[in-house]
Parts: structure tokens; C-alpha cells; sequence
């Protein structure tokens, strides 16, 4: 997955000088109180490895110095067991929430759930059950769930039945620990070829499926190149969004870099009442120490609507 590819974090103390901006490391260690944002914004790993280290632990800590209240990272199900455990217990210590990490293994270029084909129904739900020790080992709430690519011999019908029908399964194994799977619209210029493609279509699966343990993923990246019309398509979806993931548009970087007026997107779901995560799932427009304070300052320019 692109996304993946993202992953770009020299343990400080007190505070750090680069290119004359002044970073506090916030934290009772050194007397400065977090910087508080309105809402939860998660980064990854390596998103802050310059100034952190290369060291997740030293990660997850620099995060929370900084305010950040929530942890993304994708490749969760795919880390040591030993380390998945040192990361929970990091994150409970600095109250820290746990976002997605992807469930399954994706096809990007062969259709899958969408055939019907029962054998690769039962390794996606497989693939759900490990992830649910997963997601109870690192207390996460949340898995992403992509239904694969399209199927060019069959009606987009028993398309949409077949995945349902997958999904409908899934959540009878989701839902007994209170887990969410959230289905993600991709777009088509990142990704050709994907079943699931725009927020009407995951909110016509979600009501269909009719779970707590189903719902949307709200990609800002992917929608604004799919469908645009943003605003709009949150409230018309709201009811079945359950997370939400950010990148600026054209090239999926930090908020400001590019066209999407992030400032009034995070207004928008402020005033909706949002306690969720909001993932981080972008790269860092600039290299080095340097590009990881602008993605902080970014942050902190686009959460300034009150």
C-alpha cells in the first residue's frame, strides 16, 4: 500500500534549536505542558524520526511531548509480538489511543472479495480473526478493511452481494469484542482498478450490512481526487464514518501543502462533535529535522479555527 511508503524518526531533551525554530519538548520531564489540539490527530511511525529516533518507543513518547494523543500505523498486525506489547504499554503510560492498522492482506491487482470465490473468502476471514488478537493485544478499536479489485467478468451486482456477504460474516466475528472494521474508498488515479471507490458507495455497504462493527473510513486525500464535494459527502455519510485519515492534495502531504482547506474540514467535524482519531496518513513535504517541525506547525495552523 502507498501509504506504507510514507514511513520517514535523535532523541532530545528539553529543547531543540533548528534552523532557529525553537521546538519545546512538552512533557512534565521538562516542565512545559503538551500542546493542546482540538482534535485527535494520530501520526505513524518514522513520520518524527529525525528529532525522535529511530526507536518506536522514542517515538511514541516525542508524539505525546507534542501533543498528540493517538498512534496510526498500518503495519501493526505485522510487527513482533514483543513489540506490539511494548507499544501498547507505552501508549496506555502517555494515555494514548490506538488507530488503524490494516487487517488483511490486499489485492491490488486481482479481484478477491468480490468474486465470491469462497477460498478467498475464508483467508480475508482469517486474516480478521489474527487481527482481532491483534487489535486486543494493542487496544485498538479500529482495522481498515479494503475489499479488493474489481472483477470484470461479473455485474457490479453480484459484485457488491459477494463482498456484503463477506462483510456480513466478518462482523459477526468483530463484533463480540467490540471492534470496528473500517471499509476505506481509495481513489482511482493512486489506485486503478478498486471495487470500493467513493463515500456513497461504502455508506450503501455499510447500511446494508446494517454493524456496529462496520463502517467508513473518510480518506480527505482519497475523496477529494475521487469525488470532491467534501463537506457535503461527511454529512450525507456521518452517520457510518467512524474514522477519518488526512493528506493534502496533490501530493499527499501535510495540510497546507496543498488545495484542501483543511482549516474548515476540521471546523466542520469540531462542530459535528467528533471524538475520534484523525490518521496522519501522508508523508512529510520536506526532509529532516526541518520537515517534521513543519508537519507540527501545520498541525497546529489547520486545528486553529475556535
Amino acid at each position: 500500500m502507498e501509504r506504507r511508503n510514507f514511513i520517514r524518526t535523535t532523541t532530545l531533551g528539553g529543547t531543540a534549536l533548528v534552523s532557529g525554530t525553537t521546538l519545546k519538548l512538552y512533557g512534565k520531564e521538562n516542565g512545559v505542558e503538551p500542546y493542546s489540539f482540538n482534535l485527535n490527530y494520530a501520526p505513524h511511525l518514522g513520520m518524527f524520526k529525525n528529532l525522535a529516533g529511530e526507536d518506536p518507543i522514542k517515538q511514541l513518547h516525542f508524539m505525546a511531548d507534542q501533543g498528540f494523543k493517538s498512534l496510526e500505523d498500518n503495519g501493526m498486525a505485522n510487527r513482533e509480538t514483543s513489540l506490539q506489547e511494548k507499544m501498547a504499554a507505552t501508549m496506555q503510560s502517555r494515555g494514548m489511543e490506538m488507530g488503524v492498522f490494516v487487517a488483511h492482506k490486499i489485492y491490488w491487482s486481482e479481484p478477491t472479495l468480490t468474486t465470491g470465490d469462497e477460498s478467498k473468502r475464508s483467508e480475508f476471514l482469517k486474516d480478521i480473526e489474527n487481527s482481532i488478537e491483534v487489535a486486543k493485544r494493542v487496544n485498538a478499536k479500529w482495522m481498515t478493511v479494503v475489499p479488493g479489485h474489481v472483477d470484470l467478468k461479473l455485474p457490479m451486482g453480484y459484485q457488491t452481494a459477494n463482498v456484503l456477504e463477506t462483510l456480513k460474516q466478518a462482523t459477526a466475528l468483530l463484533e463480540p469484542h467490540g471492534i470496528t472494521m473500517v471499509l476505506e474508498p481509495l481513489n482511482f488515479r493512486n489506485h486503478p482498478g478498486l471495487f470500493l471507490t467513493e463515500s456513497p458507495q461504502a455508506y450503501e455497504l455499510c447500511k446494508a450490512v446494517d454493524s456496529p462493527s462496520c463502517k467508513i473510513l473518510f480518506d480527505v486525500y482519497h475523496q477529494q481526487i475521487q469525488e470532491g464535494n467534501l463537506i457535503p459527502n461527511i454529512e450525507s455519510c456521518w452517520d457510518e464514518i467512524a474514522y477519518f485519515q488526512i493528506g493534502d492534495n496533490p501530493g499527499r502531504k501535510e495540510p497546507t501543502t496543498g488545495e484542501i482547506n483543511y482549516k474548515n474540514i476540521f471546523k466542520y467535524i469540531y462542530q459535528k462533535g467528533y471524538k475520534g482519531i484523525l490518521g496522519m496518513e501522508h508523508g512529510n513535504s520536506r526532509p529532516d529535522k526541518e520537515g517534521e517541525l513543519a508537519v507540527i506547525d501545520a498541525y497546529k495552523s489547520v486545528d486553529s479555527f475556535m
